[in-house]
């Protein structure tokens, strides 16, 4: 799904928008963590060009070499390249990870729960240097994770300050990122959260592409129209505002 004629528009409408958030709220810096996919260097990349302080993260926890080096190469390449106004970091929380799964002991150890938590150190990670810096932490999702299939941790990579690729497909990040120079190795690595041992992607998790999805989602017909339905009923409890009891 291709919404987009003008990517050069686009980019700059985004920073835009980034910059006169920046401005109204005092900000003082951006974090984003980068995980070797395509949206989290899209989002890295375009919170570069704002030219604030950007703080750029690689956190690996057991991480499969492959996607930790494609991570390596895009820090490689912001540092290159933006070096006036971004800092990059790799914190490799394997050790606290482990840490924390002992501490819980093998009554709450299981796979699932696991994955999540990988998640959420990350989002810990990533507060501890905004606070620090008085700076926001960045979403990374898309529009079919975010809106269509509640495809991520909840308070994990859910638990951001903004999120300016909400409202992009997939296939519209690809090509953003395309656009902005993104290694085209990162373009054309299979999307996954990178929370599994066995290296499983996204589409063995959901059980489409995001290209069906993305036609589920737009148009309302193909294969994808029942896999989206079961997800974003599953996983309302992540879209929707917390449930409040009202006096």
């Amino acid at each position: 799904m291709n919404r987009i004629e003008n990517y050069w528009e686009v980019k700059g409408r985004i920073v835009d928008w980034l910059n006169s958030y920046i401005d109204s709220n005092n900000i003082k810096s951006l974090v984003v963590g980068v995980s070797g996919g395509i949206d989290s260097a899209v989002v890295s990349t375009l919170a570069a060009h704002t030219g604030i302080p950007v703080y750029v993260l690689g956190m690996p926890i057991y991480q499969n070499k492959d996607q930790e080096s494609l991570s390596d190469v895009h820090l490689a390449w912001l540092a290159k390249n933006f070096h006036f106004n971004v800092t990059t970091r790799k914190f490799d929380l394997t050790s606290l990870f482990e840490v924390f799964k002992d501490c819980m002991g093998e009554e709450f150890d299981t796979n699932h729960a696991c994955a999540n938590s990988r998640s959420r150190l990350r989002m810990v990670a990533l507060y501890q240097v905004a606070t620090v810096t008085k700076g926001l932490v960045v979403g990374t999702g898309n529009k079919v994770e975010d809106y269509g299939v509640g495809f991520y941790t909840k308070y994990g990579d859910g638990g951001v300050d903004i999120a300016p690729i909400a409202d992009l497909y997939k296939t519209e990040v690809w090509e953003l990122g395309k656009f902005m120079g993104i290694d085209p190795r990162i373009i054309e690595a299979k999307p996954t959260d990178g929370l599994w041992d066995d290296g499983r992607t996204d589409e063995d998790q959901i059980g489409a592409s995001y290209a069906e999805l993305e036609e589920a989602m737009h148009h309302g017909t193909g294969p994808a129209v029942g896999i989206l339905d079961k997800f974003s009923r599953m996983n309302q409890h992540k879209m929707q505002p917390i449930p409040t009891f009202l006096l």
